[in-house]
């Protein structure tokens, strides 16, 4: 008799192998598609496709878009670290499709949930401890079991798929392919190898010989350090940052390669693209500078990059996310303002802050003019540098 699982659904190779994979293991799969962003209508029809194709018990799609920028985007805004200096946490999505996940479980009243994850990367950990997290549920992955007799596993979901009648996109046979609101990553292939990414490792970020010819301005609007307006119009945030990857997109700009230090100790290496986000980290961190202490400013980024490392391995409800997002929002209190964007290709730049609350000096302007002597300076150098001094003083050779 079959007992009712919530997949975790994207189309994409992995979780299309799992619906045929659970079904002849006896249970009646229900798909749910968490929609935060980053598919369009014609995409979002093909899953939707994908799922009834493949023989699914129901499948449901949900808006997660409010739920990732008030759960992730401005929180991780505010803390403004990459996890290693690198990555933007794209894959931060996860925990939304979670809790989607355990909604539908309990409209259908089963404690089983699924997903694609494989054995060897980090998204397994964030999903397994965020549903550990909400309560006392039965996991099943596929992926990982299947990991136990074959090495060679997208070639082994493939081959599984195609023997039972099911087609399997071109780009999902090269790479891994995840896109959200927060932006694109692409795994697998060549990428996984050390070497010079494929023309098919490319997601929404153009090439260079593809760049308009104009260069893009852009004004961001800050309220207590979250992005409420663009060009002067109040926008809900996954609008917002929905429009920021529209318009960033063509001129390459969030494009990079991450490598680094996973959570399960493997060394991983990912091709991003992340438009929308990257310009949002500059224009923020633009105006976090001007009007936060120098003290503020020097101890933020180590509350930050405790958050970023918190959310990349899984901790997501760990009491420490709280902790700590509490410190990141007292910082923003006064982080508000406008900030003018600017990109000719790849790179984005500030070139313009306004806000009531910049730490200007009346007197005085930084390397320009003063309003204290020639004895106040040299009084500050002398104080401020007498340790240093005193042992070279004594030292000295």
């Amino acid at each position: 008799m079959s007992k009712d699982i919530v997949l975790a659904f994207s189309g994409g190779l992995d979780t299309s192998f799992c619906v045929p994979y659970l079904k002849e293991r006896g249970w009646a799969v229900h798909t749910v598609f968490a929609d935060t962003g980053g598919v369009d209508a014609e995409e979002r029809a093909y899953i939707e496709q994908r799922a009834k194709e493949l023989g699914v018990a129901s499948h449901v799609t949900v808006d997660g878009g409010p739920a990732i920028w008030n759960g992730f985007v401005k929180p991780f805004v505010q803390a403004g670290e990459a996890y290693q200096g690198q990555y933007p946490l794209l894959v931060s999505d996860r925990y939304l499709i979670v809790d989607a996940a355990i909604a539908r479980a309990k409209e259908l009243g089963t404690k089983a949930i699924a997903h694609g994850c494989t054995g060897m990367g980090n998204d397994q950990v964030r999903f397994d401890l965020a549903v550990k997290a909400l309560g006392d549920y039965q996991i099943v992955a596929p992926i990982r079991e299947i990991q136990k007799e074959h090495t060679q596993t997208r070639a082994y979901e493939q081959a599984y798929l195609e023997e039972r009648g099911f087609d399997v996109r071109a780009k999902q046979k090269s790479y891994t392919i995840n896109e959200n609101l927060l932006g694109v990553t692409l795994s697998g292939g060549e990428i996984d190898h050390w070497k010079t990414p494929g023309e098919g490792a490319r997601g929404w970020c153009k090439p260079r010989a593809e760049w308009p010819s104009e260069k893009l301005t852009v004004t961001l609007g800050f309220e207590k350090g979250e992005a409420v307006s663009l060009n002067g119009a109040k926008l809900p945030g996954d609008k917002l940052l929905a429009k920021l990857n529209e318009l960033f997109a063509p001129y390459g700009v969030g494009r990079g390669m991450y490598t680094g230090d996973t959570t399960i100790g493997l060394k991983g290496r990912i091709v991003y693209e992340a438009p929308g986000l990257i310009s949002l980290l500059a224009a923020h961190r633009a105006l976090e500078e001007a009007v936060l202490t120098k003290q503020q400013n020097r101890f933020k980024p180590e509350v930050a990059r405790k958050w970023v490392e918190v959310v990349y391995e899984g901790f997501f409800h760990d009491p420490i996310k709280t902790d700590l997002e509490a410190f990141l929002a007292s910082s923003q209190s006064q982080v508000n303002g406008e900030v003018v964007l600017e990109t000719s290709g790849a790179q984005v730049t500030a070139v313009e802050v306004r806000s009531p609350h910049i730490l200007n000096a009346k007197g005085a302007t930084y390397a320009q003019s003063a309003d204290w002597g020639v004895e106040e300076a040299e009084g500050f150098i002398k104080l401020f540098g007498m340790s240093s001094t005193l042992w070279a003083e004594i030292n000295r050779s």
